[in-house]
């Protein structure tokens, strides 16, 4: 079966013109004007991974992305975006996106995209199951833990002590990446490669954006901070 995308987008060329390529790319395509029309549509028939204008009328793709995560729906979500603004991208993230295409984009980089969103997507939640609201129970080589973080790659759950994170889905990929790493510094190129598949180049911010928002989730007072940048290199993760 073909993976359906819910995209909304205002500007009907930019729309007309994405709902082909990606029809063209064998995706089945709900494509929607606006905000009110993509939340409709996204409760009527649940999608695989949504495509989300920032600047809509009404109700923008910052909001709709709002509404889904406060409704416990946690499928996919790639912002497309004019804003470059490093606070522009986390105000993204605060809102539950797990990734963005900044405008003018190629049409083959949202396909990479929607494929590195999809491979992470798990069957849990691919089905439509809600993941359990008590802690899982103890199962051999279930949990990976290192510097106080606690993982559950099947539940996609995370703990910093007793505390639970609230992770959107490249958050806890990058999170299991670095503590299945901890104290082996990572560069640039293989996180990129390991988290989206591609190298975004020298000059991408996109890294950079991921790993401050996962530790302003990651930090508390009077704790050690865990994610360390090695500059020039990349980063580390270590209990110092």
């Amino acid at each position: 079966m073909p993976h359906t995308v819910l995209l909304a987008e205002d500007d009907r060329a930019i729309r007309n013109a994405l709902e082909r390529a990606l029809t063209l790319e064998g995706y089945q395509v709900m494509a929607v004007a606006d905000g009110v029309e993509a939340l409709a549509q996204a409760h009527r028939n649940r999608p695989d991974v949504l495509v989300l204008d920032v600047m809509m009328p009404g109700i923008d793709g910052l909001q709709v992305c709002r509404v889904l995560r406060a409704e416990g729906d946690r499928t996919p979500v790639l912002m497309l975006t004019a804003l470059v603004e490093t606070a522009d991208r986390i105000a993204g993230l605060d809102a539950g996106a797990d990734d963005y295409v900044v405008k003018p984009f190629d049409v083959e980089e949202v396909f990479a995209r929607l494929r590195a969103l999809l491979r992470r997507t798990s069957p849990v939640e691919a089905g439509g199951a809600a993941v359990p609201a008590e802690a899982p129970r103890p199962e051999p080589g279930r949990f990976v833990e290192a510097a106080g973080i606690r993982m559950d790659p099947q539940a996609r759950r995370a703990w910093r002590g007793t505390r639970e994170l609230e992770l959107t889905r490249t958050e806890f990929e990058l999170l299991e990446l670095l503590v299945r790493n901890a104290d082996i510094v990572l560069d640039h190129s293989t996180i990129y490669d390991r988290i989206w598949g591609y190298d975004f180049g020298p000059g991408s911010k996109n890294l950079a954006v991921y790993v401050g928002y996962l530790r302003r989730k990651l930090d508390q007072p009077d704790a050690p901070q865990l994610i360390h940048t090695v500059r020039g290199v990349g980063y580390v993760l270590r209990e110092d």
